[in-house]
């Protein structure tokens, strides 16, 4: 996966606390600044929230890249609604967005009531299925834990889908395929990641990624500057609505309210790793969904977000009270009409694993490396202090076996005992 999460190493003070912060132990403090192993990074931006220094950065997709295409296609999730406070109007709001540029404006969400008009859930089944709405725990599964990889759902998430349904409107409409580019308002790094992983469905079917902060500014400057909704300019989405379950799908708990049996929500990434390890012996839990979400209170409070979580979830749920259960005839028309060229795509493939930390491709140098962390760790302090720029006693023993690191490292056993720190230093080496 691409990674898309930069350090500016001339801002970062080298403070751990993204190291602490770190879900996967990916962050480690090498010479006063903070690098980050990129084979375990899985883009999920919680860095970036615990940066106080502000040396973090998500990269996107210039602006300006938009203009290349004649038709542009704003892609929003309805959390990009929601960082406006009650004084704009969905309107308002839409209208801004074809103001800066965008031809064509979907929400993100009409994806949900897309693929449950043309492929609807079949019910009576015991399997648990996983969401793989988040991107984030789906490359956490893809790394921790590929047992559970069977269980991922393989419907194409709400973006993807309507990102195919789009794009198949204007083909009929006779506009040629590289006259369209199609963009995504990302809340978080990970779905930047996705889009700019080469050979990714999400690669394939969209044209880049604006962050959420970055369009939240542009549009709220022409809302500065157009404070009323021209009538004579459009103020809907292109497919103008959706029915209330799908509006809240990217809330916490939304993707179980469009799912029968017996369903569960799990957010932030700690919340999740720790189910997730318990899920991993758990031979029968009895649950028919289960919904992961990195960020708590789901993409409300995703890491491009400005707005506070709660307030922008009461909006999500004060709009959803005025949508319908169910769509009307002429948009399942709309939706029928392009059924034969979404046929077949609104299933994804398979993931697959991906090898989170190879200690060496030899087998039995693996097993050495691996033998000498544990006898290494018996050494080290215990107390996960993370002076030595690794987040545990356990990592630090780790990056010594694998020449990353040296026992010099350990501050405690350095004042502790310096004797036995020399005696160390001869067993296992400097780093080399």
């Amino acid at each position: 996966m691409h990674h898309c999460l930069k350090i500016d190493q001339s801002v970062c003070r080298g403070c751990t606390h993204c190291m602490k912060q770190c879900p996967t132990q990916a962050i480690r403090i090498r010479d006063g600044h903070a690098n980050v192993n990129v084979s375990l990074c899985i883009n999920c931006g919680q860095c970036l929230k615990a940066c106080p220094h502000g040396a973090i950065r998500i990269e996107q997709t210039p602006f300006e890249d938009i203009q290349k295409y004649e038709y542009r296609v704003a892609i929003i999730p309805a959390v990009f609604i929601a960082q406006f406070p009650d004084n704009y109007s969905i309107a308002h709001i839409t209208q801004a967005i074809y103001r800066i540029g965008f031809t064509h404006v979907f929400l993100a969400e009409s994806g949900v009531d897309i693929m449950n008009h043309l492929l609807p859930k079949k019910e009576g089944n015991d399997k648990l299925f996983i969401s793989n709405y988040c991107p984030a725990t789906q490359k956490l599964i893809q790394m921790r834990y590929p047992v559970l990889l069977p269980n991922l759902s393989l419907r194409r998430p709400p973006a993807q889908v309507v990102a195919l349904f789009a794009r198949a409107e204007l083909a009929k409409q006779g506009i040629a395929a590289e006259k369209v580019g199609v963009y995504y308002f990302t809340p978080c790094a990970a779905k930047m990641a996705q889009i700019k992983t080469a050979g990714s469905q999400d690669n394939l079917l969209f044209q880049g990624a604006i962050n959420m902060d970055t369009a939240y500014n542009k549009v709220r400057s022409i809302l500065s500057s157009y404070k009323q909704v021209d009538p004579a300019l459009p103020s809907t989405f292109s497919f103008p609505s959706c029915t209330n379950v799908a509006l809240l799908s990217s809330s916490v708990k939304g993707e179980c309210r469009g799912n029968a049996g017996r369903t569960l929500a799990v957010d932030e990434m700690h919340n999740v790793i720790e189910f997730l390890e318990q899920l991993e012996e758990e031979e029968d839990t009895n649950l028919n969904y289960l919904e992961l979400d990195a960020c708590a209170e789901g993409c409300l409070g995703g890491v491009l977000t400005v707005r506070n979580r709660f307030l922008a979830g009461e909006r999500l749920l004060h709009w959803a009270q005025s949508l319908p259960g169910e769509l009307n005839d002429e948009l399942k028309e709309r939706i029928d009409a392009q059924k034969d060229d979404l046929d077949g795509q609104l299933i994804c493939a398979p993931p697959q694993s991906s090898e989170a930390m190879v200690w060496d491709p030899d087998k039995a140098k693996a097993l050495h490396k691996m033998e000498n962390s544990r006898l290494i760790l018996e050494s080290l302090p215990g107390i996960d202090c993370g002076l030595c720029g690794s987040p545990t006693c356990k990592q630090l023993s780790e990056d010594i076996a694998r020449s990353e690191a040296s026992i010099r490292q350990c501050v405690v056993l350095k004042l502790k005992d310096p004797k036995l720190m020399n005696q160390l230093v001869k067993i296992w080496g400097e780093r080399n």
